[in-house]
């Protein structure tokens, strides 16, 4: 059904398409209400009925789950949840399932002569059918186990969205070991404290890489990461060959693939329990180092499958298409894709040259059903006027999917008028922290003008003021109040959870929430996310500690401070980092706060080279003065929050004139006191925040 005019009640929410009857009575969804209906003897209906459901009675909708999605096991579980084990202390689900994340792709399909991964981009073009991924996949985790590589040791990654990637992830799982990695934009202090925690037994490394036209050869940089992480002791060169690494054994990719295609030789998969570690993800906080997020084999396996099949309505026949890179969470949602029986496409490169058709070429070409991309890509388009249906027919599209940043309305308006109007227009959150989804578009139900459609089956998601109550229509805290298969297992290096409590479970008791802000529409139940309600900052959908920023540029020679926090701009958040120099240098007037150029320019080259393009801030600014807490940490989350209110205060001021707009919005900004401590630490962001460029 195309796109539509009509309004809710509430909020007059504008209804940009619905799906058909004959779409849902062909879903999966569908096919599942079915199932649990006949089952069970119930009467469920629709979505809504089918959600109240899966939250109530959590245990029978994840065995039924479980049941429909004819995973293949090694042995039956006996429990579907560890009985007397509180949310915060992590439950085991399964209970003695023994399966194989692998298996489950590749048993089913090994004969197969359909394509599994489309390689494109700015790199080698490759169709490889399923039947091969199963020779490849066999081929190098023979290699795994020949070198000495066994169940739980880390295997680690610094690589491009290649055929590599996924193969060597896929054959990590079959032998049970464990799979990290970063894309090859990471810089050095990056991927050392990340993957130095881990510590992994073997790394894999494109030497090369090629970005919007330019070759980059990472070669210098790796052999700085072997003198970091000194438990590599196998290292798989991929592109080109390594040189001056002689205390470790090096590999060559194509060495290890040669004859591949005449390998019909089985894989034994390594049977694993329902929560034994398949990946390690990172994810940042406020201080110290990234924290290793540790996701067990059967979550992952069983909620992208519900996610994909149940919401999203993934068939085997789509072409799914998520344009991602290595260091994403959406990479890893991506290679679940061939849990489905789909064809992936992994993409290196820039999405944006040398015109804005190449994504949509590709998309026409390869015929793909299913096109994953990010908020600020859709508003890149709006913003040059590309308007892909002048050029393109996109007759197999039937989905788009945007995450990483809150999709805005005006871009659900652009998608419809300007890329298709029949079409199933996604927006999805969930985050690293549990490697899927908690709230998504979904494929039975209307999609509303700058909503996320619903919460995700399964996944008992509320809006919870600071009094711990479930609030409609005002913003509040995200929370999952009931446990869910796919909680991280465990952090790495954090044997007593203190760690993983403290980033879960410190705000509410029992109830996780992991800082997102968000507000529920009472009427439609569609969701608006509102950003980060901690001090973890999310440009773009690339989530990094402030911590990783000071360490570089506190390490800059004139440098004594420095503040980093996030500002919400139009849903879109945009990092500023403030410095204090070593020497006073007291601005030439009360709006001159510029930075030396020189000295800026030094701050970008040091924080694009150690960590990446995407950490550098989209402001850089000089002041007199840190604001710190009674205690001697940096005021964060309370400068985040009165920026956030400075800008809209500002916005509404009806100024033209810089210093007018700060006028307007220093009087008219009240300062939330529940992010603040004392009256000291408000006099000290008092002082701190005179500064025109932040409401601009």
């Amino acid at each position: 059904m195309s796109h539509e005019s009509e309004k809710t009640a509430n909020n007059e929410t504008k209804v940009m398409w619905k799906p058909s009857p004959e779409r849902i009575a062909a879903s999966k969804f569908n096919q599942f209400k079915e199932f649990v209906n006949e089952k069970y003897q119930y009467n469920i209906g629709d979505y809504w009925q089918m959600y109240q459901w899966s939250i109530t009675k959590i245990e029978e909708f994840w065995a039924t789950v479980y049941e429909f999605s004819n995973i293949i096991t090694k042995s039956q579980y006996e429990v579907v949840l560890e009985k007397d084990v509180k949310m915060e202390d992590v439950p085991r689900w399964f209970v003695g399932s023994t399966l194989n994340y692998s298996e489950n792709i590749l048993q089913k399909m090994r004969h197969c002569e359909k394509v599994a991964i489309y390689v494109r981009g700015e790199q080698e073009h490759l169709d490889l059918k399923y039947k091969d991924l199963y020779r490849m996949v066999k081929k190098v985790s023979s290699t795994y186990r020949e070198i000495g590589i066994q169940k739980g040791d880390r295997i680690a990654a610094f690589v491009t969205n290649g055929v590599e990637a996924v193969v060597a992830m896929l054959a990590a799982a079959t032998i049970g070991a464990v799979w990290s990695s970063c894309s090859t934009d990471f810089g050095l202090g990056a991927v050392v404290d990340r993957m130095s925690q881990i510590q992994p037994k073997l790394m894999l490394f494109s030497c090369t890489s090629i970005y919007n036209g330019k070759r980059f050869d990472h070669r210098e940089k790796i052999g700085e990461i072997l003198r970091e992480i000194g438990s590599i002791e196998t290292v798989i060169s991929i592109s080109e060959k390594l040189t001056d690494v002689s205390d470790k054994r090096v590999l060559n990719w194509s060495d290890i693939i040669d004859g591949y295609e005449q390998d019909d030789g089985d894989i034994y998969f390594e049977p694993v329990s329902f929560d034994w570690p398949l990946v390690i993800l990172f994810s940042s906080g406020t201080t110290g180092k990234p924290k290793c997020l540790v996701h067990a084999t059967g979550g992952v396996l069983l909620q992208h499958k519900k996610e994909m099949e149940l919401i999203l309505d993934f068939k085997d026949s789509d072409i799914l298409f998520y344009y991602t890179t290595t260091g994403w969470m959406m990479w890893n949602w991506l290679v679940s894709g061939l849990l489905v029986g789909m064809s992936i496409v992994v993409y290196e490169g820039t999405p944006l040259g040398p015109t804005p058709s190449v994504l949509w070429d590709l998309i026409e070409n390869l015929n793909v059903s299913v096109f994953g991309t990010s908020a600020k890509y859709l508003q890149y388009l709006e913003d040059v006027d590309y308007k892909p249906n002048t050029t393109h027919r996109f007759e197999a599209l039937k989905t788009i999917l945007s995450t990483a940043s809150p999709l805005k309305p005006n871009s659900f308006e652009f998608v419809y008028a300007n890329i298709k109007t029949d079409l199933f227009l996604g927006s999805i959150s969930g985050g690293t922290d549990i490697v899927s989804l908690f709230v998504a578009g979904c494929s039975v139900l209307p999609v509303y003008k700058g909503e996320i459609t619903c919460r995700c089956l399964g996944m008992a998601v509320e809006s919870w003021d600071e009094y711990e109550k479930p609030v409609f229509d005002v913003p509040g805290d995200l929370v999952c109040t009931k446990p869910f298969p796919v909680m991280p297992v465990y952090f790495y290096n954090d044997p007593d959870k203190t760690k993983y409590k403290a980033s879960y479970f410190s705000k509410f008791q029992g109830v996780w929430c992991q800082g997102d802000f968000v507000r529920i529409n009472s009427t439609t139940q569609g969701l608006f996310m509102l950003g980060r309600s901690d001090g973890t900052l999310n440009p773009n959908g690339v989530r990094f500690g402030s911590s990783e920023i000071y360490n570089c540029v506190e390490g800059i020679g004139g440098i004594q401070d420095s503040l980093c926090v996030g500002q919400l701009i139009d849903q879109n958040e945009r990092v500023i980092l403030f410095v204090k120099l070593k020497v006073a240098s007291k601005p030439a007037s009360f709006y001159d706060h510029e930075l030396d150029p020189s000295l800026k320019s030094q701050i970008v080259s040091k924080i694009r080279a150690t960590l990446s393009p995407r950490h550098v801030p989209a402001k850089i600014l000089l002041v007199d003065s840190i604001p710190y807490t009674n205690n001697g940490k940096k005021i964060e989350v309370a400068v985040k929050a009165i920026l956030n209110q400075l800008y809209v205060a500002a916005s509404k001021s009806g100024k033209t004139d810089s210093k007018e707009k700060l006028a307007y919005a220093s009087q008219n900004v009240v300062i939330d006191h529940k992010v603040i401590v004392s009256v000291a630490e408000k006099e000290s962001i008092t002082q701190f925040l005179k500064i025109h460029q932040l409401v601009e």
